[in-house]
């Protein structure tokens, strides 16, 4: 996949800014609508958005040092390889999303949560604009990063990029549907 550095760029800002939209239009509801499952295993709106804060807690400081120590110029194209495209399709949203394993450390389920998990991710958030913004000075391509499940594994900061963003979307998207259906059950109770 190759696609313009400054439409990747800017689709990834819109993302994250609606991703942050979502997390801000999520602390509107109450805390027993953000912390209701719809099954005992299944993920309240606050441990989607916990899940997503584990991720940027390692990526965020990652891909901070990676902008601030390259030294590569940056190109009007950014080239994604397989692994890259794989990853990012992975974690992406779609309709018909299949439920993914996740890691123990990643897993919140069953965390006691409020609303400073989302002013978290708000913060995450802000921090990734501020991120998309600086790596306009860089190669997308040159510049690596190492990824939660294996440090030995880099992505290019494009495809990290991609699957930071992709991931929060995915995720804003489920603790919105886990909103809605705490209302639905709410209004047949």
């Amino acid at each position: 996949m190759a696609i313009a550095t400054k439409k990747l760029l800017q689709d990834l800002l819109e993302i994250t800014r609606a991703n942050l939209n979502g997390a801000e239009q999520l602390k509107k509801e109450s805390i027993t609508s953000l912390n209701w499952k719809p099954a005992a295993e299944s993920w309240s709106a606050l441990e989607c958005i916990e899940h997503l804060n584990r991720y940027g807690d390692f990526y965020i400081p990652e891909i901070t040092v990676k902008i601030q120590t390259s030294t590569h110029k940056p190109s009007e194209i950014f080239k994604s390889n397989w692994l890259g495209t794989y990853f990012s399709k992975s974690v992406s949203y779609n309709e018909n999303i299949k439920k993914m394993k996740t890691f123990p450390s990643m897993n919140p389920l069953h965390s006691e949560l409020d609303l400073q998990t989302i002013d978290k991710f708000i913060d995450q958030q802000h921090q990734i604009l501020a991120l998309l913004d600086q790596s306009k000075d860089i190669n997308l391509d040159k510049t690596k990063t190492a990824i939660s499940i294996s440090r030995f594994i880099k992505l290019r900061l494009g495809d990290t990029f991609r699957v930071v963003i992709y991931h929060n979307q995915r995720h804003i998207k489920q603790a919105e549907k886990a909103i809605k259906m705490s209302i639905g059950k709410k209004l047949h109770v």
